[in-house]
Parts: structure tokens; C-alpha cells; sequence
């Protein structure tokens, strides 16, 4: 075996007050091999790739068990000599690209850098490998991109360098953690394949990290299943997706909304476990007399014409330049309903929310909310009008001032808008919303940073719900968290929709979650709308090339 893992223990703390994280997990990676790490947040899969990187610190960090890589023993080895082999035998491409790559550096230079540390090679031999290396992981223009800034690429192409960075010492065995999340599900295809080629043409063995079972399908040839510090389950790929064993699994498996079946919730971990879910399908009639409802009434809004062009700054001899975000969108909101708004980062989904939502004005076009004309209105006007039209985040803690408690993240906004008599009866509310998104009254005094991702989104839908609006813009809501917990919150939106008639605006990249919260769906492209229509007629059967490789790249299809 490559790498072999054996009884590993990690804990981290002192003494009285150390906590285990992870539990007596064995397991190994043989030469040329795939094998995928699945779990949520907090499951272990990231401190145990740390553990192997010899990246945990040594500080407050008790590890027993042994880790072999080629029959070397990783725990006994001094910093120097781990040194040596980071980045050469053993190498990993980091979750965050933006936060991995130094942003004071190019994108050449950080690549250059590994092979001056590992070869002998001379600085013009180093350039060369680095073109090549680009090339290798298909980088459009290698030589400007050579000496290219990371904000100056995008999410995708700073992967490539990732990548790059990663296999440039030819390494043995290679970590990816995470490598796709924040990436749309074209590129994260792509990516994909990437590693699959590279993996096949070097014979490197390679040991891939997701939340996502679906993503690792598509990759591995072997799957760990990690819960809570354990691997609950293994096995090769047919094994795990057709006769899980664990509980966790099949809930995992479930929990991401599919293509072929429309069910009134999702499934999740806690009801799986407990035997307490039963499937309920919508089917294609109970959809049609809904739609009879919706779309008899007059539209709640009115998007039609939009243009939103954007003016770079020009320099001392050049003239301004325009970047059309939005060209001529056109659609109708029926009360009730919830528009999927679907497309890759940059197509103009996002500015499209926000002119809606009047943050951005419009350069062309009307936008009309229960017939009122929105792009006329002034400043009070609009700030009134944001009680009706109400926004999630997609990142609920930069929504969230760090310093102020989450009770009064809830009431703050109800005192801006009259919302409740006074401070007492704004605190009741503010409880009762907390309950009503499945959270205990004790978050009331709790600081952001002391929640999880998932709850810090259900922080940030009882904000939305206590302005009581008529319609909710949800820009890419669940994109950050887990499958699980994506589930519970998709849950939870569905539900309020029902309790408080709300109707969503629904925007993200993921076409499987649009798809099971849509009842239309529109495609964006290159600020324009490619296609648009009955969410489960578009999937069924797309008509543009654009929204058939959308679908096709969807992991798992």
C-alpha cells in the first residue's frame, strides 16, 4: 500500500479538557488509486488529510495510531525531513483557492517556487515547466497568465493553478480537499476530469475530500463514509451507492434533491435515522392545480426590458469601457410562486436580485411590484419598500454583525420598520421566530461565530420572516453547507412558503436544488435569459445547448 492508516486517534487540548476528534480510524490508498473521503462539516475528513500533510500543530495536538507513506513512518518524522516530502512525494490542493494563493504574488512565481524548493532545475528551466505545467492542466493563455495576479483569474482558473502548484514535483499520492465546492457545476466537471486525466497519465494515486457523495461518484474508486470522527462505513463504489449499510450513508444519499423525482421535503439525517420519513411525491396533477391557481391572477412582479451596464474606470488616453450585466430581461413573479433563477458565476443572476431589489439601478428597463413602478422611487420610498421585498444572503455570516447578539440581529430590523409596540413584545417575536426555524430560545444571547453554518442560515431566514415580506430574493441560500443541512433549510423555506405565502425568487448554480424549489425555471447566460419555462418540462427536455450541458454536468446524472 501507498499510504496506510492505522488506529489514528487525534485529539486536540490539555489534559483535563482534551476532546477527541477523531476515533480509531484505519484505512488505506494503494498505488494508482481514487479513494473518496465523504462527510459533513465537522466529520474529520480535513484534520485527517492535515494529519497526513504533517500540518496539524504540534502544540495541544495528541495523535497515536501510525500513518505509513511507503512504509515511512509520517508521525516519527523530524519538520526538515517532512519538509522534503510535502509538496514532493505528497502534495494537496487546498479547499480556497483564494485564501490558499498568495495574492502579493503571481500565479508563475507561486508554481516556480515549488520547483526551485524540490529541483535543481536553473530559473529558465523552472519558467518552461511552469508553461508546461499550464498547459498540462489547460490554462488558457499560460504566458500571461504566468504573470497574472489571483484576483485577476477566475474561481476555475485558480483551481488549475492549484493544480498546478500541486503535481509539479509529480507527486505520489495526492490530496484534494474539497477542491470543487464553490465552483459551478460546469467548471467542477471540468476540474474533475482534469484530476481524472492527470491521475490516469501519471499513475498517481489520489485521495479526494467532499461533502458531496454524488461529486465523489463521479471520481473515486473506493469511498470512506466519515461521522463524527469514524468512518461508519466502506467500500468500493457499487457497494456504497447501491447497499449502503450505515444509516448515515443512505441518509446522505438521499438527502440531495434528484432529477427524476419531485418529493414534497427532502429527507435528512435525523429522520432517516429514526425511521420518522415517508417519500411524498408531487406529482405532475397536484402541480397542474396549483399552476391553475398561481396564474390566473395578475403578476406580483413585473421584470420587463432590464439592462444594467456597468462603466470600468478609463484611463488618461482610453476611452470608459462597458460591461453589460444584464441585456434586455424579461419575466413575469405570480404570487405564490418560486422563479429558479439558474446559471454559471458571472451570467448576471446575482445583479439581476439586486436591481430588483433596488440596490443597483437599472441603466434600461421597468421593474414593476404590484403594479408600482420601482425604478422611479425615492430613496424613502425604496427604503419603505424593503419590508415587502426582503433578501438571503448566500453567506449568512457576513450578514450577521460579529458583535451584536443574535437577538438583536432579529429585533434591530423590526424597530427600523415599527415592527412590535416595544423592546418586550420585539423579544417575544424574535423567540418565537427562533422556534419556528428550529432553534432553541438559548441563541437568542448567542454570538454568530458561536453557531454552524447551517444554523447561522436559519438565523438569517428568521431576520427575512420577521419582516413579514410578500416576496424573498434567495441568492444562493444553500450553495455553503452541507448536503444534510442543505436539506433541513430547503425544508424550511418550503414550509414558510406554505405558512406565510411567501413567494421566492430562487437563485443559484446548483440545478438539482433549483429544480426541486421551482416551479419555473429560468436559465441565465451572458446577462441574458437562454431559456425559461415549467422547471420539470426544461429538464425533461431542454432545448438550448447551454441548458443541456448545465444538466449534464450536474455530479451524479
Amino acid at each position: 500500500m501507498l499510504l496506510n492508516v492505522e488506529n489514528l486517534s487525534i485529539s486536540f487540548g490539555r489534559k483535563k479538557k482534551l476532546v477527541e476528534v477523531i476515533h480509531d480510524i484505519s484505512f488505506s490508498v494503494a498505488e494508482n488509486e481514487i479513494v473518496g473521503i465523504v462527510g459533513e462539516s465537522g466529520s474529520g475528513k480535513s484534520v485527517t488529510s492535515m494529519a497526513i500533510m504533517g500540518l496539524l500543530p504540534k502544540k495541544n495536538t495528541t495523535i497515536k495510531g501510525t500513518i505509513a507513506f511507503n512504509e515511512t513512518a509520517l508521525l516519527n518524522l523530524k519538520d526538515t525531513t517532512f519538509q522534503k516530502l510535502r509538496g514532493n512525494e505528497i502534495s494537496m490542493i487546498f479547499q480556497e483557492p483564494m485564501s490558499a494563493l498568495n495574492p502579493s504574488l503571481t500565479c508563475g512565481f507561486q508554481v516556480a517556487e515549488i520547483l526551485k524548493i524540490h529541483t535543481k532545475l536553473s530559473s529558465q528551466e523552472i519558467r518552461k515547466e511552469v508553461i508546461s505545467l499550464f498547459e498540462k492542466v489547460k490554462l488558457p493563455r499560460p504566458n500571461i497568465l504566468y504573470n497574472s495576479y489571483p484576483h485577476q483569474i477566475s474561481g476555475g482558473q485558480m483551481q488549475r493553478v492549484m493544480i498546478a502548484m500541486a503535481i509539479a514535483c509529480k507527486p505520489k499520492l495526492l490530496i484534494a480537499d474539497e477542491p470543487t465546492t464553490a465552483l459551478d457545476v460546469t467548471v467542477q466537471k471540468e476540474i474533475l476530469q482534469l484530476l481524472k486525466e492527470l491521475q490516469k497519465e501519471t499513475e498517481m494515486s489520489i485521495l479526494f475530500i467532499s461533502h458531496d457523495l454524488g461529486l465523489v461518484s463521479e471520481i473515486c474508486d473506493k469511498i470512506l463514509v466519515m461521522y463524527e470522527g469514524k468512518i461508519v462505513e466502506q467500500g468500493t463504489k457499487k457497494e456504497i451507492f447501491q447497499s449502503p449499510k450505515d444509516n448515515y450513508t443512505k441518509a446522505l444519499l438521499a438527502s440531495r434533491p434528484t432529477l427524476s423525482l419531485r418529493l414534497k421535503s427532502l429527507p435528512t439525517i435525523a429522520s432517516i435515522e429514526n425511521n420518522l420519513f415517508t417519500p411524498v411525491e408531487i406529482t405532475p396533477l397536484d402541480r397542474a392545480k396549483k399552476h391553475q391557481k398561481l396564474y390566473t391572477k395578475a403578476p406580483l412582479l413585473t421584470v420587463n426590458n432590464v439592462k444594467k451596464t456597468y462603466y470600468s474606470n478609463a484611463g488618461l488616453f482610453s476611452k470608459k469601457r462597458e460591461i453589460e450585466a444584464v441585456k434586455g430581461v424579461s419575466f413575469n413573479v405570480y404570487e405564490g410562486e418560486t422563479i429558479g433563477l439558474v446559471g454559471e458565476s458571472g451570467c448576471g443572476k446575482s445583479t439581476l436580485g439586486k436591481v430588483i431589489l433596488q440596490l443597483e439601478k437599472v441603466t434600461a428597463g421597468n421593474i414593476k411590484y404590484k403594479g408600482r413602478e420601482l425604478t422611479t422611487l425615492k430613496t424613502s420610498e425604496i427604503r419603505e419598500l424593503r419590508k415587502d421585498i426582503q433578501l438571503i444572503f448566500q453567506d449568512p455570516y457576513s450578514s450577521l454583525n460579529p458583535r451584536k447578539i443574535i437577538g438583536e440581529a432579529l429585533t434591530e430590523p423590526m424597530q427600523v420598520h415599527n415592527i412590535g409596540f416595544n423592546k418586550k413584545v420585539r423579544k417575544e417575536k424574535a423567540l418565537l421566530l427562533l422556534d419556528r426555524v428550529g432553534l432553541d430560545a438559548v441563541f437568542y444571547h448567542r454570538y454568530p461565530h458561536e453557531l454552524s453554518g447551517g444554523q447561522r442560515q436559519r438565523v438569517g431566514i428568521a431576520r427575512t420572516i420577521a419582516m413579514e415580506p410578500k416576496l424573498v430574493i434567495c441568492d444562493e441560500s444553500v450553495s455553503a453547507l452541507d448536503i444534510s443541512v442543505q436539506a433541513q433549510v430547503l425544508n424550511l423555506l418550503n414550509e414558510l412558503k406554505d405558512d406565510f405565502g411567501f413567494t421566492y425568487i430562487f437563485i443559484s448554480h446548483d440545478l438539482a436544488v433549483v429544480k426541486y424549489m421551482a416551479d419555473q425555471l429560468l436559465v441565465m447566460n451572458a446577462g441574458e435569459i437562454e431559456e425559461m419555462g415549467d422547471a420539470d418540462e426544461v429538464y425533461a427536455n431542454p432545448i438550448k445547448a447551454y441548458t443541456k450541458k448545465l444538466i449534464e454536468a450536474i455530479p451524479g446524472t
